[in-house]
């Protein structure tokens, strides 16, 4: 195994040489825990928390794996969690709404209702929606994450789609040129920025897609505030033009920027240029929302 010389820059944070060594010994020494057991303990060690005092220990996991896949330490086998085997079995209603034929006009449909995903059953209901209808299929999201499920009004409560929002890409170059970041703003002022990184319409009906964007969007800031503590001032997706033209993203008022590299966000080694190039896509939640994400203004 190597042993951590240097320093480690992750999710906006560096770690000490020092302090990848105490992850090194917490790892070494805690024999028997679970991978998320041994995040919460090194959150817990390194004061690694969010502005709402909750760990970060989604992120703690991400930097677990890549300390592993640099050698710097082994971690235990991945256990097979009960909410990955519950997610495979959504009840007898939820699998007869998912084989329903949904057919109308948006109006027929509305109100659309919006629930933000809290329960254990909207958890397995979303994750199940996902992983069979998405072509992504279900993968747990990076950092801190809030998930949607829209319904109809009329004439019954069908599901209509699913939404996922998650930390934003660490870097982007047209994003990052587009809102004038320098890599100190760009790692002060990033979490104000929030990742459209799932979304799943369950019916082929006109606008209907771009309805449901828009009424998540218009309670989006709010339900972030209130359960991270940060006020997100932009919204950015990531198109695969190769399968989507983005209309539905456009008619909901975002902008183009550009196309990503390819690379994916994970990847900082440069290993896969090219290899997933996507149309890059903003929405201001806010006025002035550049000007916020530059001088870091937050009225």
């Amino acid at each position: 195994m190597h042993s951590a010389k240097k320093p480690h820059k992750f999710s906006g944070r560096t770690f000490s040489a020092q302090e990848v060594a105490l992850i090194q010994e917490v790892v070494a020494t805690c024999a028997g825990i679970s991978r998320n057991e041994l995040a919460h303990t090194i959150c817990e060690l390194l004061n690694w928390k969010r502005p709402t005092g909750r760990l970060k220990w989604p992120e703690a996991v991400q930097l677990l794996e890549r300390l592993e896949s640099k050698g710097i330490l082994t971690l235990p086998a991945k256990r097979s969690s009960s909410a990955m085997r519950s997610s495979k079995n959504v009840s007898a209603a939820g699998q007869t709404a998912l084989h329903r034929e949904i057919s109308g006009s948006v109006e027929e449909l509305t109100p659309i209702g919006v629930e933000l995903v809290q329960s254990a059953a909207q958890r397995r209901l979303f994750r199940e929606l996902v992983r069979r209808y998405h072509y992504l299929g279900y993968a747990r999201p990076f950092g801190a994450r809030l998930r949607y499920l829209c319904h109809a009004g009329r004439p019954d409560r069908q599901v209509l789609g699913c939404l996922q929002f998650s930390s934003p890409a660490w870097r982007m170059k047209v994003r990052d040129q587009w809102i004038g970041w320098d890599d100190a703003t760009r790692g002060r002022l990033l979490q104000h920025v929030v990742n459209n990184s799932r979304f799943l319409v369950l019916a082929r009906i006109p606008n209907l897609a771009s309805k449901l964007l828009g009424c998540v969007l218009r309670r989006l800031r709010g339900d972030w505030k209130n359960t991270y503590g940060v006020d997100p001032f932009l919204v950015e997706t990531l198109v695969d033009s190769r399968r989507f033209h983005g209309g539905c993203y456009r008619a909901a008022n975002f902008s183009e920027l550009g196309r990503t590299s390819g690379r994916g966000r994970m990847d900082r080694s440069h290993q896969r240029h090219g290899a997933q190039v996507k149309t890059v896509m903003v929405y201001p939640l806010v006025k002035h929302a550049r000007q916020r994400l530059t001088a870091g203004r937050m009225e």
